[in-house]
């Protein structure tokens, strides 16, 4: 049909969700959103991975497995697979979204001195590691004047243990010429609160780092219930 999306089919042969399709679309070009339900949302990126199919029973069951658009959002591949109609399409779907967010939360970031930007530096950490179902450790790598060169995670493990190895996080940092560190890593637990083996180990790669010259300025902790900060804790 002349002038239609190209995920429709001609009108005379229309399913019913056709129209539901295109208000909701002309619903959130006109008003963004924030002004849509949860399972609305879900709906517009699902037209993308099932272009000839009614997506709202799917949606509403993604929310009611996951419990929210973030669940969904990031949520395990196998886990998304188990629901019916829920292939690789509706997979990548969905995490082009959380990919989509982490990058734009990282951009922020990277865009200023990461010290003096700390609610951006939470909010990056949040997007990127509070959903994640293993424990792993990322090491955020900054210049002189403060401003992030590299982020990388250095070590995924399994759901309640990372080996992090304060030697290797050293040798990479003097690697990116790299004058200061902040390390993350998450519990999946959704409780922040150190292990003594998170305290110990700090504890280590700030030694570690100093004797090179270079400067562990914090160590967060981020879980779903909220964060830890090693400097506010007193452990740095």
């Amino acid at each position: 049909m002349a002038g239609g999306d190209e995920d429709e089919p001609d009108a005379a042969k229309a399913p019913h969700f056709h129209g539901h399709r295109q208000r909701l679309k002309e619903r959130f070009l006109k008003t963004g959103g924030d002004q849509l339900a949860d399972y609305e949302l879900l709906e517009l990126v699902l037209f993308q991975a099932l272009p000839r199919r009614d997506v709202k029973p799917l949606a509403k069951e993604l929310l009611a497995r996951f419990g929210s658009f973030a669940g969904a959002a990031t949520a395990e591949p196998a886990l998304v697979r188990q629901l019916p109609g829920a292939g690789d399409a509706v997979v990548v779907a969905l995490k082009t979204v959380a990919a989509a967010a982490e990058r734009l939360a990282r951009d922020e970031l990277a865009a200023a001195p990461v010290l003096g930007n700390w609610d951006k530096l939470l909010r990056y950490c949040r997007t990127a590691m509070s959903r994640e179902g293993r424990e792993h450790f990322r090491v955020l790598f900054l210049n002189r004047k403060n401003i992030l060169i590299s982020d990388e995670v250095q070590w995924r493990g399994t759901i309640d243990h990372t080996p992090l190895y304060p030697r290797e996080v050293v040798k990479r940092a003097l690697e990116l010429q790299a004058a200061a560190l902040i390390m993350v890593h998450n519990h999946p637990s959704g409780d922040p609160t150190p292990s003594q083996a998170d305290i110990d180990m700090t504890r280590q790669v700030a030694d570690a780092a100093k004797s090179m010259g270079i400067v562990l300025h914090d160590h967060l902790i981020i879980a779903r219930t909220g964060h830890t900060s090693f400097r506010d804790m007193g452990y740095l």
